[in-house]
């Protein structure tokens, strides 16, 4: 046993540092410690020059008293829905006692429920696709994080221990789905066990999405996938967009703010009809796949929810702007939160984290329902992995800069 517990350790250390999408359940119980939002932590001006996009502006005061925006200024833009304003109830009411069931896998960073308001925003209907990012790639030149050899100040930059990485390791790649683990040696039901059955692939990428022996060619309307935070915003910027909040993504989820357990209602396979894409089966030793992806699906191959926004469940674990910490939700304003100034995962203390959401083809019933509505998940920043991807937002104040974004790449376009 001795053994397998050094095997699983040495792994996790190896796959948070080089690249790991983090799939763990969160692991504190606590919901509370008073932490000073205001201040920031002894990191936390490296983590900002190294950022490829400037810290958002933190959130409206909640003394703001104006009226939420609800309606359209405008038409919605192409391949975007219009989100209305509005108030909702964030989180859960409650967290599972010790001994108690818990068949939705409620994480304690889930809690407490809190008020948020919102204004109106437009939402990619979709997750980003291959095909939207070649666009971006061919415009600008832009090479992701997974494709370069990465440094040790590369990794630095996400408070990670640099002096646990080997020289060896310093590859271009990122992490993908082991379906070669060791099922005998399998721990489960301790604190990132699912790390075991990761691996970090050489060569792998968005355009090479299971190594140098793949492509995308016929994955160009799924979502693209191996993109860090850093290069989901670069994406955003070419396109004069942003990543949503946290909350907007959760509120466009329950389509407004409704009281859903998914994205389509209450019952996870409502009449036997797959409403997402996810893992059938107890994970990781029996996969079923009874709808038919083993990994990605096209982004449209599943019901939209009510707002016409598709893969809001399932398919990709999706980047947010905020980022996480285990105790914002007793802390977040009600206005237009925007997330806390700075990371803190009680698991991985001092490596920077971002919030993820939306769940994967990889999420499942017996560790990670990541595909309710409520779930949430982190992301260390410059880790990248074959189920994550991101959708991007603008809201009313950034109209004049995606119009002069669009504006821009139309005339690249027609040069051409």
């Amino acid at each position: 046993m001795k053994s397998v517990y050094s095997l699983l350790i040495a792994t996790i250390v190896v796959s948070c540092l080089l690249l790991a999408a983090v799939l763990a359940p969160t692991g504190s119980n606590a919901t509370t410690r008073n932490d000073d939002f205001g201040a920031e932590p002894p990191d936390a001006p490296a983590a900002k020059a190294n950022s490829s996009k400037p810290e958002p502006v933190q959130s409206k005061p909640s003394v703001d008293t104006s009226p939420l925006i609800v309606e359209a200024p405008r038409p919605a833009p192409e391949g975007m829905v219009w989100v209305p304003g509005g108030r909702f109830r964030m989180g859960i009411d409650s967290f599972p006692e010790p001994g108690e069931e818990n068949p939705n896998r409620i994480k304690p960073d889930e809690y407490p429920a809190h008020d948020v308001e919102l204004d109106g925003f437009w939402m990619d209907t979709t997750p980003v696709t291959n095909r939207q990012f070649q666009e971006f790639v061919d415009a600008t030149g832009y090479v992701t994080f997974a494709e370069k050899v990465p440094t040790r100040e590369d990794f630095a930059k996400s408070g990670a221990d640099v002096s646990l990485i080997p020289d060896e390791a310093l590859k271009a790649g990122s992490m993908c789905f082991n379906s070669k683990f060791d099922a005998d040696s399998l721990v489960t039901g301790i604190p990132n066990w699912e790390y075991q059955v990761w691996m970090v692939v050489d060569g792998a990428n968005w355009k090479q999405p299971g190594g140098p022996d793949t492509n995308i060619d016929d994955l160009m309307d799924h979502p693209v996938v191996h993109v860090t935070w850093d290069d989901a915003v670069a994406y955003c910027n070419w396109a004069g967009k942003r990543l949503p909040t946290e909350a907007e993504f959760e509120y466009a989820s329950r389509s407004g703010g409704k009281e859903v357990l998914y994205p389509w209602g209450d019952e996870l396979v409502p009449d036997g009809e797959y409403m997402a894409n996810f893992w059938q089966g107890e994970f990781p030793t029996n996969r079923l796949n009874e709808d038919g992806y083993l990994t990605t699906s096209p982004v449209k191959a599943y019901p939209p929810n009510e707002l016409g926004l598709y893969d809001m469940a399932g398919n990709v674990w999706e980047w947010c702007q905020d980022y996480f910490h285990i105790d914002y939700y007793s802390n977040s304003p009600l206005r237009n939160p925007q997330g806390p100034p700075f990371s803190v995962d009680p698991q991985e203390p001092g490596i920077i984290k971002r919030v993820q959401r939306g769940g994967s083809f990889l999420c499942n019933i017996n560790s990670c329902t990541g595909y309710r509505t409520g779930a949430r998940m982190r992301g260390e920043i410059t880790s990248s992995s074959f189920h994550n991807g991101f959708r991007c937002v603008v809201d009313t104040t950034m109209v004049d800069e995606f119009e002069a974004a669009s504006s821009k790449r139309e005339t690249a376009t027609a040069s051409e």
